[in-house]
């Protein structure tokens, strides 16, 4: 099998490949009866223009890529990630684009991946994901003139368009929480501390828990092993947290799983926060305290401020909601009272 080419509609319509191309392409040249036997013709074998063909033309190949520099085994299970990608594809989808969707291993690699598809005219935009302080991603895309749409703050997006959601405002509402549960030994299990979000919640959380007895926030890769691993040497430790806020539901579900190895009991012993409620969050035992917002529709706002830029539309940052809180079963007020004391 191969891809139908210019010849084979030529041959079918019994007219020149050069009378082809100007129905093809809306040219003058041919008459109308002839040109839409020729695009019914186009239609009926399949043929489509390639991408090298879109290039030359200068014609919007209708796709939108998106290169995303985490492990696939991590794709596939963190909620957040399934979410946003739904959410973009449903708003893509709608207006008959579609997503080119590359795993790559370094930022390196990404910029590579855009240049070759920005170049071969493979896509008209890019949606850039996972924002790190400093991040070179953001002058090569500007240098490149590709239209992209930056899913992160605006501190960190040079003069690309950005579509961010306030997680500092998200941190001291969660803090503001627990400190009125009573706890004043709070813990903190973060992502990579490399991205521009994690720093932003760095800051929020240690200026919330400002003048606390305790507080602290251990830095890693968002898996469920890491999370468990920082879960049990924080709770290892003499004078162990009350409560736990963790920045992805995997690492609390993770968490969870750690406090009862070490016979704690969740809610009377420790407090377990959440970020991004998921169905995940809601099916354990006890279901999680969790930080809400809805993900797929902070896709859909990338995917539809990348259209309106792709598009020559006047097109603004947009802040999203922030995320709210939503108090389920695994947060109570600390042992021993409002006063925070700890067993042990």
């Amino acid at each position: 099998m191969r891809r139908p080419t210019i010849a084979d509609v030529a041959r079918q319509a019994g007219v020149s490949k050069g009378a082809v191309s100007y129905a093809l392409n809306g040219q003058p040249g041919v008459s109308e009866s002839t040109r839409a036997r020729i695009l019914a013709i186009a239609e009926e074998i399949g043929w489509r223009p390639s991408s090298a063909a879109r290039a030359l033309n200068g014609a919007h190949a209708h796709t939108v890529g998106l290169a995303v520099c985490r492990p696939a085994r991590t794709l596939g299970v963190e909620p957040f990630f399934m979410e946003l990608i739904s959410g973009i594809e449903g708003e893509l989808a709608g207006r008959s684009y579609a997503l080119m969707l590359q795993v790559v291993t370094d930022h390196d690699q990404e910029i590579a991946v855009y240049r070759r598809w920005w170049g071969e005219g493979r896509v008209d935009g890019a949606i850039l994901v996972d924002l790190n302080v400093d991040d070179l991603r953001v002058p090569a895309f500007e240098a490149l003139g590709l239209p992209v749409v930056v899913v992160g703050h605006p501190s960190g997006a040079g003069s690309l368009l950005p579509v961010w959601s306030d997680d500092a405002r998200a941190v001291r509402e969660t803090v503001r929480y627990l400190l009125a549960l009573g706890h004043r030994r709070i813990a903190r299990v973060a992502g990579l501390p490399h991205l521009v979000h994690t720093v932003l919640r760095d800051r929020a959380f240690a200026e919330s828990c400002d003048g606390l007895a305790e507080h602290v926030t251990v830095h890693t890769d968002y898996t469920g092993e890491e999370g468990a691993r920082a879960t049990r040497r924080l709770l290892s430790s003499p004078d162990r947290p009350t409560a736990v806020v963790y920045d992805n539901d995997i690492m609390a579900v993770a968490g969870l799983s750690a406090a009862r190895e070490l016979r704690l009991d969740v809610p009377g012993d420790l407090s377990i926060v959440a970020w991004n409620d998921s169905p995940l969050s809601r099916v354990v035992h006890p279901p999680l305290t969790a930080l809400s917002r809805d993900i797929p529709a902070y896709g859909a706002q990338a995917a539809r401020h990348l259209l309106s830029l792709i598009l020559g539309e006047a097109v603004g940052p947009y802040e999203a909601g922030a995320s709210r809180l939503t108090p389920r079963g695994s947060t109570a007020p600390p042992p021993g009272g409002r006063n925070g004391s700890a067993h042990g």
